[in-house]
C-alpha cells in the first residue's frame, strides 16, 4: 500500500487519489440511502396493508 502512495506522491497525481476515494465514499453513501429508503418504504406500505387488514376485519 505505502508503495502505491509512494507512486502517486511522487508523480503528484494524490489530490486524484483523494478524489476518487472522496467520490467513492460518496457514492457509497448514496448507494446505502437509497437501500434505506426503500425498506423504510417497504416498512411503511407493511404497516398500512394491516391497517387495512384490521379495518376490514373490524367492518365485517
Amino acid at each position: 500500500m505505502s508503495e502505491a502512495l509512494q507512486i502517486f506522491s511522487t508523480k503528484g497525481d494524490l489530490a486524484h487519489v483523494a478524489l476518487f476515494l472522496w467520490a467513492s465514499a460518496s457514492s457509497a453513501l448514496l448507494v446505502w440511502s437509497l437501500r434505506e429508503q426503500a425498506a423504510s418504504n417497504q416498512r411503511f406500505q407493511d404497516f398500512v396493508e394491516e391497517i387495512a387488514r384490521i379495518t376490514r376485519l373490524l367492518d365485517g
